[in-house]
């Protein structure tokens, strides 16, 4: 047979599209033309794919080649399709049953000697194979990998002659199995290592609960990053959708995935990150802080450091929960559902309020340091809190529930409301949802407004402050938003934004 078709994955953000390689020998002068949009390195592989075929000791069919990776219109890049190219070389020469590469999907890059080196975004082409209930095959190195995606029937290969003594029945490879290693999560900090903040505490308990962005300001060494570092583990465990999104961004991202697997993400970049860095971006777009984070918390340390556009750029996906990154010849749409949690000092020498009187900074430098921040930008951030410097005790005595542990079930029965009463956290209700689940008494909302006027608070900054005292109320396990919810959100407000 002179024509085969060999079925493999493209990698375009954090999607797999279906790639068919079409393999047709023809009568002619020996020659290999490639089409349907190659990239450079697509391009290239004709040249591995010959070497490898020879040194397997396998036949380069010596005809006239061509070679079509459809659809034509996406682009193809990397190394991923050397294997298909390969195999299907081998099928329309007679080398292999062409029946054999029925629904089935390969994936790998070959060496010159043969073996077959593995790939990055392994994950996405999974999960889309389980879809289409195929078999894949991959490189041994991503094998564990492409187990994550439960249900799939998976080959494992190390060399180009494993598959061709496969296919031709010769030694059948054994579907490859998951060691059972990747469930075992490492723990996370605890919250008792953080000593005293009950009020930075409780704060953060409200953002564990209602999945709210928040906001410490402090002077240095008040334990501000040791309190946004205890927030994963406040966090209820992923369900398995959750942790395959959160493992194919790592896939992508040439991160492996099983070495924080099912765990929520902590992302914390430096302040001297680029806006490309924090949303992703290059030719080929690549995921950025914001989708690395997603399902988890992105904390921003020593926030003003940041320049102020970069800042900016998080305010539509703080919004929304995605980013769309736009090039000339396509948009790509990568998730960014994640948690803001961040941290600065009151004035640029951070000492700011302290009773020592250290600070001397003028008020036309604070100002200019507090204006490095816009209004638009806090005012998505539910939650600001003032965390003030403790009295020194090198063995403070413990706290009573003032764990990760009794913490975590507090979050878990507030979440457990949440998800039977709206199906999403609080800070996630669009406004429908908050007109039915945030209902207040008329003199209740007569205070409210009356509370945010004289505060000069922005309808969205109201908005949130009803989410707050909705997971306030949730945390206390009651149905009904009072009095007592709303005051305490509206500290956690600042009096202008």
């Amino acid at each position: 047979m002179s024509l085969a078709i060999v079925l493999s994955r493209a990698q375009v953000g954090v999607e797999a599209p279906a790639v068919t390689v079409e393999c047709h020998l023809a009568n002619g002068l020996p020659a290999l033309t490639l089409v349907g949009l190659p990239e450079g390195a697509v391009r290239e592989s004709k040249d591995r794919v010959r070497s490898a075929i020879l040194n397997s000791g396998l036949e380069y069919p010596a005809r006239r080649i061509t070679l079509n990776l459809a659809p034509a219109d996406l682009p193809k890049d990397g190394g991923r399709f050397d294997l298909a190219i390969a195999l299907g070389l081998l099928a329309a020469s007679g080398q292999l049953p062409a029946h054999a590469l029925q629904d089935v999907e390969c994936l790998g890059e070959l060496a010159l000697s043969g073996a077959i080196r593995p790939i990055q975004g392994v994950l996405p082409a999974a999960l889309a194979a389980r879809a289409e209930s195929h078999t894949l095959i991959v490189p041994a190195a991503n094998a564990e990998e492409a187990c994550l995606a439960s249900g799939l029937r998976v080959i494992a290969v190390n060399h180009l002659l494993e598959l061709v003594a496969h296919f031709n029945g010769r030694t059948p490879i054994v579907p490859y199995e998951s060691s059972g290693l990747l469930h075992l999560s490492k723990p996370y900090p605890d919250l008792s290592e953080v000593q005293g903040q009950t009020a930075a505490k409780r704060a953060l308990l409200v953002a564990a609960a209602g999945a709210h962005n928040l906001l410490f300001s402090g002077p240095p060494g008040t334990g501000k990053t040791l309190l946004a570092s205890r927030l994963p583990g406040l966090l209820p465990p992923l369900d398995e959708h959750e942790a395959l999104e959160v493992a194919a961004i790592q896939s992508v991202a040439s991160q492996s995935p099983l070495t924080s697997w099912p765990q929520r993400p902590f992302r914390q970049p430096h302040h001297s990150a680029s806006g490309a860095a924090l949303v992703g971006g290059g030719s080929r777009p690549q995921p950025g802080e914001i989708t690395l984070a997603h399902h988890g918390v992105l904390f921003l340390d020593e926030l003003p450091e940041f320049d102020r556009k970069v800042l900016e750029v998080l305010r539509e996906p703080l919004e929304s929960g995605h980013i769309v990154i736009a090039r000339a010849r396509d948009r790509v749409r990568f998730p960014a559902r994640f948690q803001l949690v961040a941290a600065m000092n009151p004035c640029p020498c951070g000492y700011l309020g302290e009773p020592s009187g250290r600070c001397r900074c003028s008020t036309e430098q604070i100002q200019r340091y507090r204006n490095k921040l816009s209004g638009p930008l806090l005012d998505r951030i539910d939650l600001h809190l003032t965390v003030a410097r403790e009295a020194t005790a090198l063995n403070p005595p413990p706290h009573i529930g003032d764990d990760t542990a009794s913490a975590a079930a507090l979050v878990a029965q507030a979440r457990d409301r949440q998800q039977r009463r709206q199906g999403c956290a609080n800070a996630f209700l669009d406004l429908p949802g908050l007109r039915k689940h945030c209902s207040l008494s008329s003199a209740d909302e007569n205070w409210l407004e009356t509370a945010c006027e004289r505060l000069t608070l922005s309808l969205r900054a109201a908005h949130r402050l009803l989410k707050v005292a909705r997971t306030l109320a949730d945390l206390e396990q009651v149905d009904a938003i009072g009095r007592s919810h709303l005051a305490e959100a509206l500290q956690y407000r600042p009096s202008s934004n």
